[in-house]
């Protein structure tokens, strides 16, 4: 076990919570103000540039962003960032009134889903040149694609990876072996999962309710557990152009009914989890699997859970899964400040500060030239970026201004309809695929 990682439990509801939050705010209203900044701001009159540097990084990473912080300080005379680091929920309510007042942040560390929001209302400035041109940064070839990707909005990139979080298969060895299964194989295909689950789901007082269960998987709250089940089997909530809903599409359809019936009918999993409840079923191991993030590899190893982790097993097409992903954004056009800022990025995308990042978080790097000999020690930091795991990586939503609206007002409602027996899934998702598209239709995608 890793026990150098800090524990980052913090982040695993970060995105849930504040998107509900800015979901309703009026960003039209930054339309077209270049985050309030003018010619020369973040520059003083000694010629050094001084970058204001928002996150919401409050967690067990900060003591390692704040370290590269004082890294890159000390190492560049012209240029100083000052990191504010504060709670996701007021990061975003500052960030809009800030924005008006012209005295915002320069540069911002944010949930890439939130980015085409804020690149929509012009919050945000493209960043394509650090990708390609005269002023393209030396380490952008290096950065894991799906990362890069995650930041994209209308055909430009608004975003730097900071940090990438792709989501794997936790599984408890100890229940493993207890049920009669090898501890060391947890289950690649879905086929293998219903044969183990059939052994994990255990309800030894015979009351109707399992005393433990095959997975914990969160219905509402939570990261993107279920799209990972559904992607599998060729289902999702958007096309992967982000033009249509896909909810009521055969794929989906199946993908959802399917593990409506594991859930609701054989007891894999209990219903009405939040992501925090998934986890505490998983960490008190009264579940013997979980989809989540690298923030939880601390967390269930001070529990003293004996567990893996692995790619999550496959669908019926693919075997593939999500990424969360941080992103460094831009809100100044003034010249001098983007210049200081590219320089920052590039930075913090080298790969000594990569390889200080991972070993002291836990999450992967963001580059693909680092391998697990280069991260000898931090096992759960070299398998969270395993080249199949970035490869197989995508995020959910990308590039969708409604995105937070479309997973919380639509997405995870429908979720619980079907699994709390309130609506057959055919027709809460042919309901919810027509409130999919319409919020689609709403800006243009």
């Amino acid at each position: 076990m890793d026990s150098k990682q800090p524990d980052l439990r913090g982040r695993r509801v970060r995105r849930a919570a504040c998107m509900v939050l800015v979901g309703g705010l009026a960003l039209s209203a930054c339309a077209g103000q270049g985050a309030g900044h003018s010619a020369g701001d973040g520059a003083n009159s000694g010629g050094k540039v001084t970058l204001k540097f928002w996150n919401g990084l409050t967690g067990g990473d900060k003591a390692t962003v704040d370290k590269l912080v004082g890294q890159f300080n000390a190492a560049h005379r012209d240029i100083e960032v000052e990191s504010n680091p504060m709670p996701w929920d007021v990061f975003y309510q500052k960030l809009l009134t800030s924005v008006s007042s012209g005295n915002g942040p320069d540069i911002v560390g944010m949930d890439s889903m939130q980015m085409s929001k804020y690149a929509h209302s012009g919050v945000l400035q493209p960043v394509d040149d650090f990708y390609s041109g005269s002023s393209a940064s030396p380490v952008a070839a290096k950065l894991v694609k799906s990362a890069v990707q995650a930041s994209k909005f209308d055909g430009k990139n608004y975003g730097v990876p900071m940090e990438t979080a792709p989501l794997m298969l936790y599984w408890n060895k100890a229940l493993f072996k207890k049920a009669g299964l090898d501890p060391d194989r947890p289950p690649t295909t879905l086929a293998q999962f219903e044969r183990a689950a059939a052994k994990l789901s255990k309800d030894t007082d015979k009351d109707g309710k399992p005393d433990q269960y095959a997975i914990a998987v969160a219905d509402h709250e939570t990261i993107p557990m279920f799209p990972v089940l559904m992607w599998g089997s060729g289902g999702g909530v958007v096309s992967q152009d982000g033009k249509k809903a896909t909810l009521d599409d055969a794929a989906t359809v199946s993908a959802v009914q399917h593990w409506t019936d594991l859930i609701r009918k054989k007891k894999v999993s209990p219903v009405g989890l939040s992501g925090a409840d998934a986890d505490k079923l998983f960490q008190t191991q009264r579940a013997a699997m979980e989809i989540v993030g690298p923030w939880d590899t601390s967390t269930f190893t001070q529990a003293g859970v004996d567990y893996g982790v692995t790619m999550p097993f496959g669908g019926s097409q693919s075997r593939v899964t999500a990424a969360n992903v941080t992103s460094l954004g831009l809100t100044s056009s003034d010249p001098a400040t983007k210049k200081a800022a590219y320089t920052f990025f590039s930075f913090w995308n080298s790969k000594q500060s990569q390889l200080t990042m991972a070993k002291g978080t836990g999450f992967p790097a963001n580059r693909s030239d680092i391998t697990a000999k280069d991260l000898k020690g931090y096992p759960y930091a070299a398998a969270f970026g395993a080249p199949q795991v970035l490869r197989s990586s995508r995020s959910f939503l990308p590039g969708l201004v409604n995105a937070p609206g479309i997973q919380d007002q639509v997405f995870y409602p429908a979720l619980e309809r079907i699994l709390n027996g309130r609506g057959s899934v055919r027709s809460v998702l042919k309901q919810a695929d027509s409130d999919v598209q319409k919020q689609l239709e709403q800006t243009g995608q």
